[in-house]
């Protein structure tokens, strides 16, 4: 298989480097990662795979502070965030959960607005550059036109391509972002993941994803972390980690790794029990 190669765009100035070394991360007495260390390589697309509790939101949420370790750090540029303030985090990293929540009758431009809430203080109030970059996120995103409806008026698709408008409305050079293809169908999952790789691209965007649908994650990673049992137990380019054995190790998945004929990357095609060629006898009657 051809290796992936990453983009080269890179944002201005030195690149910000997000880490975790060492953290243990859990709920109450529950330990979900013990021990975990990684760093998210700045400027591309990383996406953390695994099965289901295998504690990808987790170190999500620990990388974005929603989520303190009970012990280790996780650092930005070397310093821990524990000891930053929240305003400082926020101007670097945009955070989308799995299930963002917004007031009722909220509008799309209200939303977006928010985003430009880092950058306010009593010295700087709502400026024509936050009401500029406000309407950047919303023409980037494709939305302009949705400005004035509610969150509650628009489809799955247009609703998270408003979260991602106030994600970007940030200005952070870092986002993270949880699963943002949930409860969308193929056709809005790849418009959402297209659009997050256009901005991305646009600007050297550092962006770090949960993603359950595996080959959606090959296609638009640069570098995949795959994660089992709460240990990262894999990461690198596509074409050097995802292979059969792995996928049988990690997520108990019988599956055939294949060149994808439009991206050039892996493909999984799963195995099932049935409805695979020559998985069982053909009679004659079966035949008729």
């Amino acid at each position: 298989m051809p290796a992936l190669t990453t983009r080269s765009h890179q944002p201005e100035g030195d690149p910000v480097i997000l880490s975790a070394d060492n953290i243990t991360l859990g709920y109450g007495d529950r330990v979900i990662v013990d021990g975990l260390s990684v760093e998210i390589e700045p400027g591309l697309v990383t996406t953390i795979i695994g099965p289901n509790g295998c504690g990808k939101s987790t170190l999500l949420r620990s990388l974005g502070r929603l989520l303190r370790p009970t012990a280790g750090r996780v650092l930005l540029d070397g310093k821990a965030i524990s000891t930053m303030k929240t305003k400082d985090i926020a101007r670097i990293i945009g955070m989308l959960p799995q299930t963002p929540v917004a007031p009722e009758g909220l509008t799309v431009a209200d939303l977006v607005a928010r985003g430009r809430h880092p950058h306010q203080s009593w010295l700087r109030q709502w400026s024509a550059d936050d009401e500029a970059e406000v309407a950047n996120a919303l023409q980037q995103t494709g939305i302009a036109d949705l400005a004035g409806r509610t969150l509650d008026e628009l489809s799955g698709g247009q609703r998270q391509r408003a979260w991602i408008s106030m994600a970007l409305a940030q200005g952070t050079d870092i986002l993270l972002l949880d699963e943002p293809t949930t409860y969308l169908d193929l056709a809005h999952s790849l418009e959402v993941l297209d659009l997050v790789d256009r901005l991305h691209d646009d600007v050297g965007r550092t962006v770090v994803m949960v993603l359950h649908d595996l080959n959606l994650a090959i296609r638009y990673s640069d570098r995949l972390i795959v994660m089992h049992a709460g240990r990262v137990v894999a990461q690198g380019l596509p074409a050097d980690i995802i292979e059969a054995d792995l996928l049988r190790e990690v997520f108990g998945l019988h599956a055939e790794v294949l060149e994808c004929p439009v991206s050039g990357r892996p493909m999984i095609v799963p195995i099932g029990a049935r409805h695979a060629r020559d998985s069982r006898p053909v009679t004659a009657e079966a035949g008729l």
